[in-house]
């Protein structure tokens, strides 16, 4: 009976130290945001915008029965008064970081807005003008006028915010003026796919429509985030929502400010993720890195010596975890610099130096592939129908004459080409590296590949004029 006592008395002592270790190393939970939300509420604004519509063309009415009372309503609703302009309102929010009147908000709050309109905390309420805009980043920069100093909000640093840290968003939701609500940060460097350099800060702070552009505050009153999505099947938080790191903000808004655009660094390659397959199949030790996929002509790249299929594993000092992070670090590089890169070249290891240019941001439109043609060679077991490129398939697929290689005519539905998103009117330029001329030649190397024990091949494909990899399993 002693032992088991002692042993109690010893289990309870060592409950109470880890709970007292855990309490010195972790900040409690706030006992009210009251103070914090005082201080910060002036910084924060209401952001209202206007914008005419077109009308349209040929108002198009519902197929209702002649006669029925729903008649005279779609005309009405829909008929001659909308071929007259409609001025549509919508509204968001953002915050002041400078006393002269510059305010922070996302682009698409003002995008397309031919008159904006800042409420400031107080009421009063004022025009403003765009400074900057960055579609890709999905930021903007605006002035206000003012005869006196405003509030304004300092920013933090984003790459110190930890999931599990408190953090409140103040914004306009749903128009009903500024509002607080808290939560934490629940995970960090998340794509949503809005656009090519997500990082986003994820958190379980109510935000909803209204909220856009208003920032993301830790717990020192610092904005650690813009705030810019939710996840939402319903159009109403469910406590997921995104925001844009402030560390990327700074660099965003400092060149807004000094510039009215971003002027970003630009290297001269096509790059592409390193899948697990494509790894496997050019025999890389692991799925980390930027896959080369192409290098534009004269570029910075090609001038440093990186060639196709090459994959950077770091660039300028820094680690490359995936193809997003080198567009991004590329993208943040000043223009000018000259910067070391890590390659991996087949199984070997390269450095080279590079001088970053200053990008153009300016690609043309693809076009909309035609309707499949009919099979011309099958391989039933890939689910590709191939054809050779002549003069007849090169005017049928649009297939420039710089181009050489097969062209795909027609792939299965659910099969091993589909799966991996090849594409009728691919060209198929190159299988492990090696040029293909005729169908009967892809064919034949793939039947020794298999033979061989090769499980992935991996295609180089022209696709609208631009080359990407694909790693087709066998």
């Amino acid at each position: 009976m002693r032992w088991r006592s002692f042993a109690v008395s010893a289990v309870v002592r060592a409950v109470l130290v880890l709970a007292c270790m855990g309490a010195a190393q972790a900040r409690g939970t706030p006992d009210s945001f009251a103070d914090l939300s005082a201080q910060l509420l002036p910084t924060v604004v209401n952001i209202a915008t206007t914008q005419t519509l077109k009308p349209s063309q040929k108002p198009v009415l519902p197929d209702v029965p002649p006669g029925s009372p729903l008649e005279d309503l779609f005309k009405n609703f829909l008929g001659p008064n909308r071929n007259l302009p409609r001025h549509v309102t919508s509204l968001g929010s953002g915050f002041i970081i400078d006393p002269s009147g510059l305010i922070v908000t996302n682009n698409h709050v003002i995008e397309d807005s031919d008159q904006i309109t800042v409420t400031l905390a107080d009421g009063s309420t004022m025009p403003a003008k765009v400074v900057g805009r960055d579609e890709k980043t999905d930021l903007a920069l605006l002035k206000v006028s003012t005869r006196r100093p405003l509030p304004f909000a300092k920013f933090g640093d984003s790459d110190r915010a930890r999931i599990g840290d408190w953090v409140i968003a103040i914004g306009n939701p749903f128009g009903l003026g500024s509002t607080v609500t808290a939560g934490i940060v629940s995970a960090r460097n998340r794509d949503i796919e809005a656009g090519p350099y997500d990082e986003f800060l994820q958190t379980d702070a109510p935000i909803n429509r209204g909220n856009s552009g208003g920032p993301l505050f830790d717990m020192n009153g610092s904005v650690v985030g813009v705030n810019s999505a939710i996840y939402s099947p319903t159009g109403g938080s469910v406590g997921i929502g995104f925001a844009i790191p402030s560390n990327l903000v700074k660099d965003v808004i400092a060149q807004l400010r000094q510039y009215g655009v971003v002027r970003r660094g630009w290297v001269g390659v096509r790059i592409q993720p390193v899948t697990p397959d494509l790894a496997e199949g050019m025999g890389l030790p692991s799925a980390a890195g930027a896959l080369v996929s192409d290098v534009t002509p004269n570029g910075p790249a090609a001038k440093a010596g990186i060639r196709r299929g090459d994959v950077v594993t770091a660039f300028d000092g820094q680690k490359v975890p995936d193809a997003r992070a080198l567009s991004r670090f590329a993208a943040e590089t000043p223009v000018g610099k000259t910067v070391p890169v890590e390659l991996l070249r087949g199984r070997h290891k390269l450095s080279v130096r590079l001088t970053v240019q200053r990008s153009t941001d300016g690609a043309p439109p693809k076009k909309a592939a035609p309707p499949p043609p009919k099979p011309k060679s099958k391989m039933s077991q890939l689910g590709l129908s191939l054809a050779p490129l002549n003069a007849d398939t090169r005017a049928e697929f649009k297939v420039p004459g710089t181009v050489n290689g097969i062209v795909v005519t027609d792939v299965e539905p659910d099969s091993t080409a589909d799966e991996n998103s090849l594409r009728p009117r691919d060209v198929i330029v190159a299988l492990q590296e090696q040029p293909v001329r005729t169908p009967d030649d892809f064919k034949r190397r793939v039947a020794a590949d298999l033979q061989a024990g090769r499980h992935v091949e991996v295609l180089l494909v022209s696709r609208d004029g631009a080359l990407t990899y694909v790693a087709l399993p066998l």
